[in-house]
């Protein structure tokens, strides 16, 4: 089966679902979204590891095992969204250590996390982007002035049922000047409130974009 790259597209918080967030992955070469429903703690860390600039002041658990791994010469070498099953991905990640490769099953969720502490390449199958990848509705609304529409989504399907996601989540942030976000950015991690942080991370990223 032919493998397809994906990047993150972004993490939108879930009205409907709580302490849930919408992960969206996008086909590097097309305009297909595979949405994945993750925890509050998964998604932190996913936007924390986005946000380069910004160390926690104490690890989080997947920079634990990133050092770890680092200490002990492991590399991922790359993720794979492998299987779903009733509206749940599977995953493996693929280690090496003295040109000896491993694959790992994980959780969709922490093998994301760990991917982009590594700089590592993210694939699913094609059969299952067929099945769940979906083609996400803008409203022009939600687009601001350039045009962007990568962060507000009007609602994802997922096995059936309608996520929404809550459009205002960002929109204490929309007025703030790029420097006033990464003092809060800062402010937020220092805290270790990584809930915020993962939001004003997406403000940050859509201005970027």
């Amino acid at each position: 089966m032919s493998l397809v790259r994906l990047k993150i597209k972004g993490i939108s918080y879930s009205q409907t679902q709580n302490g849930a967030y919408a992960l969206i992955l996008n086909e590097v070469d097309g305009e297909r979204k595979l949405p994945i429903v993750i925890g509050a703690f998964e998604a932190q860390s996913i936007a924390i590891a986005l946000e380069k600039e910004i160390k926690p002041p104490r690890p989080l658990t997947h920079d634990l095992f990133k050092n770890f791994a680092d200490r002990f010469q492991i590399v991922v070498k790359q993720v794979i969204i492998h299987k779903l099953v009733d509206g749940v991905f599977y995953s493996s990640i693929i280690c090496e250590r003295d040109k000896i490769e491993e694959i790992i099953d994980a959780r969709t969720s922490d093998a994301i996390a760990l991917a982009l502490r590594f700089d590592a390449p993210i694939f699913t199958y094609k059969a299952i982007l067929d099945k769940a990848g979906i083609f996400l509705k803008f409203s022009s609304k939600d687009k601001d002035e350039e045009g962007d529409d990568s962060i507000m989504v009007d609602e994802i399907l997922q096995e059936g049922e309608a996520v929404e996601l809550d459009p205002g989540s960002a929109a204490p942030y929309k007025e703030m000047s790029m420097e006033d976000l990464r003092k809060e950015l800062e402010k937020a991690v220092a805290s270790e409130d990584y809930e915020k942080a993962a939001r004003l991370r997406d403000e940050i990223s859509k201005r970027k974009s």
